[in-house]
């Protein structure tokens, strides 16, 4: 790959590359660059969102630049209040290190191993002494720090900032240094921290390190980033007919974006003329959003696991073939049985009975294919099928016994 093409792929979906020039120069010394990352295990679950950084080290690597993912077990101590209006809890030593095997066993779905160092900022920090840390803070004001947005919100509007939060930048900046780390990568909402990280190497005679940060993904609503708190995102973990069931309901807008930051067979070249055969009426924009769920589905669970989950959905959504290919939920309910709206609604495929049964006078319920218009159908236990709401919600299910 030439250097043009190297940094075309670099910046592909990147929000910022601080500095291109330094980066370009870099390049050009023909050394494998050190890349880092930093993740505090804050939650033991990684999801879509996540691996937007995680594909940009990916690419790295397929450019033949060592990475090292970060786990911040040091930090997630401290607590990070990007974004946050108010002090994060920190987590107990515990929390860390449980959430962060489980990191470890999962970035290894996108991440190459044998050029993946895992690394843990305790290393350094475990043996820094109070001392060490009084040092390190005196390099920043407490005016420079205020300089961040979420403190800047957070001091005009007289709520208390912990003095812990003014060391997490300072500790995140000292992770590089510690790493020697040649370009640092991280969210949108990491600028302030990431820029912390070239600012010291400089204090401490190292050249800095450039900066690339990446979007926040938007979630399934197509609005907020994806986050588990919202409940609108895709956990790698989940089973494959999830992740292809959740990704057909993204909006069409929304694929695109998907497609920029999260594929790797849909280069920006391709990307561009199915865009314009969508906009044509030449293609459907459902076979490419297919495409896409199904390269998402075997990227964490593999091919075979992925076309199952495409069969099943092609049998629930189109009529086509099996559709004993679907997991199926067990779904409690009482030995009388349960009339179809408040069924819909055990299920999880409407919020509440009340739309439930606004979606059986649209004609948009199905069971095992057919319409059902009937509010007063009642299933009882021993009952397996497939039921369906719309186009885009639905399960196959096996009703059970309450308890």
């Amino acid at each position: 790959m030439s250097l043009q093409e190297a940094l075309d792929l670099i910046g592909r979906g990147a929000d910022e590359v601080l500095k291109r020039d330094e980066l370009e120069a870099r390049l050009k010394l023909g050394r494998p660059l050190r890349i880092k990352a930093g993740f505090d295990p804050t939650a033991p679950d990684l999801h879509l969102g996540h691996t937007v950084l995680l594909n940009k080290m990916r690419q790295f690597q397929d450019l033949g630049h060592r990475v090292i993912f970060l786990i911040g077990d040091f930090t997630g101590m401290i607590g990070d209040p990007t974004g946050k209006n108010v002090t994060r809890k920190p987590l107990t030593r515990e929390e860390v290190e449980a959430n962060a095997r489980t990191y470890a066993a999962q970035v290894f779905k996108v991440l190459d191993r044998e050029r993946t160092e895992v690394r843990f900022n305790s290393e350094w920090f475990g043996r820094m002494s109070a001392a060490d840390m009084i040092r390190l803070a005196a390099q920043h004001t407490v005016a420079r720090m205020l300089e961040r947005d979420d403190f800047a919100r957070r001091y005009a509007a007289q709520q208390s900032i912990a003095i812990h939060e003014f060391l997490y930048p300072l500790v995140q900046g000292y992770d590089s240094v510690a790493l020697q780390a040649d370009v640092e990568l991280g969210g949108t909402d990491q600028k302030f921290n990431l820029l912390m990280g070239r600012g010291l190497q400089e204090h401490f005679g190292q050249p800095p390190q450039i900066v690339l940060t990446m979007p926040l993904l938007e979630g399934l609503d197509g609005v907020q980033k994806m986050s588990k708190s919202l409940g609108n995102y895709i956990g790698i973990d989940e089973p494959a007919i999830d992740i292809v069931t959740k990704t057909m309901k993204i909006g069409d807008a929304l694929m695109w974006r998907w497609i920029e930051l999260l594929s790797f067979e849909i280069g920006p070249a391709e990307a561009r003329a199915l865009r314009a055969d969508v906009d044509a009426g030449r293609l459907n924009p459902r076979d490419v959003k297919l495409r896409l769920a199904r390269e998402l589905a075997a990227r964490f669970h593999g091919a075979a696991a992925a076309e199952q989950a495409i069969a099943g959905w092609n049998a629930a959504v189109r009529g086509e073939g099996d559709t004993a290919l679907l997991p199926l939920q067990d779904v409690p309910v009482p030995a009388e049985g349960l009339r179809i709206a408040a069924l819909l609604t055990a299920a999880g495929l409407t919020p509440s009975n009340s739309e439930a049964m606004r979606k059986l006078r649209e004609r948009a319920v199905r069971v095992d294919g057919h319409v059902v218009e009937d509010a007063a159908r009642v299933f009882v236990p021993g009952f397996e099928g497939v039921l369906a709401v719309g186009k885009r919600n639905f399960a196959r299910v096996r009703l059970v016994a309450a308890n």
